[in-house]
Parts: structure tokens; sequence; C-alpha cells
């Protein structure tokens, strides 16, 4: 196992958490429907509720082909894009995006979840959403980078979710999966546009978790202990501890989230959930084999669990 397990189950339990999130939110602006029945003449009428999604944002027009188009079109430029703003160092460009994309996300989600207590509800999430999304971007610290990311894939899985069918969902899980075993072991793609997320951006789109070695914690109290009531000297204070990262990226989050999101529309909530438990499963079945100083593809794994959990789904449920 690569990291500890106190840091293994945090890792696991906010993608879990994320995920759940993520299918209240989907199921918050998937349309709906009502019947109402006259007492005297026995009329039926049917009220359509469409829960659509915030500022006016709406989703292609549903159909297999183009809801496919759009969302590998979409990652495609999102990818060239920040290549692009990587090669030339435009950092302030990358993080203005961000924070745009950051700030929609979280208005998405955080809408979905007080809609139905706000007349205003959308206007409220801007006014939370925004200067989470400042702080995340522009004044990170850990706690708030975390927090927000559990909210911010459920507000970009609700915007792709109405385009795509159970069939494309499927192709496109095993497209991002053999795509990140390329990126991850033969060019390195992902581990580069890690680095420079980190390194010179100072921000990550996925969960991060720092740790340091015991051997570093003690030494840290050490230090502190010695000048507790005395000035601690520049070069003391300046000096550099190697801290260990354990990472999660965000498409190895949100591409279940749609996944499960798309089930759940079209074949109802016990599909979603196996889908969960499947991505969970392969997901603790990577964190369990990797080994210090390696690399691993995520999707490959979640969505073989996808897969296995469909297949239970299908042959003991539906």
């Amino acid at each position: 196992m690569k990291h500890k397990l106190s840091i293994t189950i945090l890792l696991l339990s906010m993608f879990l958490v994320t995920q759940v999130i993520g299918l209240y939110v989907v199921n918050e602006y998937t349309p709906n429907s009502r019947v109402v029945i006259d007492p005297l003449t026995g009329k039926e009428t049917i009220y359509l509720n469409e829960n659509e999604l915030p500022f006016g944002l709406e989703a292609p027009e549903e159909d297999e082909k183009k809801g496919f188009a759009f969302i590998v079109t979409s990652f495609i430029f999102a990818f060239v894009l920040i290549f692009i703003l990587m090669k030339y160092k435009w950092k302030f460009i990358i993080r203005a995006w961000f924070f745009f994309v950051v700030a929609l996300a979280l208005s998405i989600t955080l809408n979905a979840i007080i809609k139905n207590y706000y007349i205003s509800s959308s206007i409220v999430a801007l006014v939370i959403a925004v200067p989470l999304a400042y702080i995340k971007i522009f004044k990170p610290n850990i706690i708030v980078h975390n927090a927000t990311e559990l909210l911010i894939y459920p507000g970009i899985a609700a915007v792709f979710v109405p385009i795509l069918s159970w069939r494309t969902i499927i192709f496109l899980l095993i497209l991002i999966s053999i795509y990140d075993a390329w990126a991850v072991w033969k060019s390195g793609i992902m581990q580069k546009m890690a680095k420079f997320q980190m390194d010179e951006l100072k921000i990550f789109g996925g969960f991060l978790i720092p740790h340091a070695s015991k051997k570093v914690k003690f030494e840290i109290q050490k230090i502190r202990e010695k000048y507790k009531n005395t000035k601690m000297p520049k070069k003391i204070k300046e000096k550099k501890f190697k801290i260990n990262l354990a990472i999660l990226g965000g498409g190895d989050v949100i591409f279940p989230i749609i996944t499960a999101g798309v089930y759940l529309r079209e074949f109802g909530i016990v599909s979603a959930l196996f889908i969960i438990a499947g991505a969970f499963l392969g997901l603790a079945y990577l964190f369990k084999i990797t080994k210090k100083g390696k690399a691993y593809p995520a999707m490959p794994y979640i969505t073989t669990g996808i897969f296995a959990g469909l297949a239970v789904w299908r042959i003991f449920v539906f």
C-alpha cells in the first residue's frame, strides 16, 4: 500500500461522499412529474417539474451521438487549452479559468441543496460559491481545497448527465480508461500536469492530502520544543521537510458520478448504487496494490469496478 491506512481510508471516504452528493445533485436536476386527480370529475392532470440548471444553463439537445461528441470535444478542448497555457506559463489565465469553473460548479451544487428553501437560491449559491472559489484558487489551504472538491464534481456532472445515455457512458468509460493508462504509463502527461499545477499554480484538480513520516513529525516537534520560548532563527524557520502527498485526480471522481447519474435517470437508484459500490471497490483495490514511487491510472480500475457492479445488478436485480 502506497500510503498509510488512515490516509487511504480518508481518500476513499471523500471519494464515496462525493459520489453520494453527486447522486443527490443529479436527482435534483432530473425532470419529474406528478399526477393530480380532481376528486369531483376524476380527471387526471400531469404537472411537469423540469428542474432546470441555474443561471440559464441548458444542456445540449438530448441525442446520443451529439451528447457523446459534445462531452468528448469538451474534454479534448480543456486538455489542449491547459497544455497551451502550461507551455507559455500563462498562470493568471489558468487560475482565472479554474476560478470560473470552480465558482460555477459550486454554485450548481449549492443551488441543488438549497433551492427548496430559498426563492433566489441561485443567487444565494453564487454568493457562497464565489468567496470559496477565490480562497481555493488564490489563497489556497488544504481544508478549503478538499471541502470544495466534495461539491465541485457533482455540479459538473449535473451538466453532462442529461446529454448521455447508458450506451454512450459505457463507451466513454472505456475510452477514458484507455487514455488514462496511456497518459500515466506511457506518456507521463498526467504526472506533468499534476506537477505543473502543484508547483507552479499551487492548485490541484482533485483530492490532495499532505502527510509527513513519523521521523519528519518527530523532527518538527523537536524544533518547536527547542524554540518554544525563543525566537526561531530564519534558517531554521525556512528549513524544508519532505512531505508525502496522497492524491486522487478529479477525473477519477467525476466519471463514476456521471455514470451513476445516467443510470439513475434511466433505470433508478438501485443501478446507481451498484455503480458507486463497484467504483469504490475498484479504487480500494488499486490503493491496496499501489507501491511507493510509482504512478497509477485510476480509471481502468474504477471502470472495471463499475462494470462488475453493473454485471451484479443486471444478473441479480434488473
